[in-house]
């Protein structure tokens, strides 16, 4: 198999979940650390890069069916965008080790969250969780 082949299919299949709202760059970040060998604040970085072009055609495609909520986006775009760059910076700061075990929590909790709120829903709802 060529080196390439794997990270491609796992960046494909991870960019349909995150079309579907499934969280495909939390899936990436886990797939790059866990299968592929990548370091941690790597995959964040990569991580990061493949969320913008997903997000923009995301965006794109709400906008076009009337599902994006203007006043929404204008009040999130720019403290969302400072957010995000105090968080990489942050995260470059940071021991990487100090970094996994919060990342595994939050992962953790958010699987639960999702299962939970899917079994309180009725047949038929899609809700997601945190």
């Amino acid at each position: 198999m060529s080196e390439w082949l794997l990270p491609f299919l796992a960046a494909a299949a991870t960019g349909v979940l995150s079309s579907w709202g499934v969280g495909g760059g939390t899936l990436l970040l886990v797939c790059m650390t866990l299968f592929l060998g990548v370091d941690h604040r790597e995959a964040q970085a990569i991580n990061l890069l493949f969320f913008l072009p997903t997000a923009g055609i995301s965006l794109f495609f709400h906008r076009k069916n009337g599902f994006l909520d203007k006043t929404a986006w204008r009040q999130a775009a720019i403290p969302g965008t400072i957010a995000s760059l105090a968080g990489a910076l942050a995260a470059l700061a940071v021991d990487v080790s100090l970094l996994r075990k919060p990342f595994g929590l939050f992962l953790l909790y958010s699987g639960a969250s999702m299962l939970l709120s899917a079994k309180k829903g009725p047949p038929g709802n899609h809700t997601r969780g945190a």
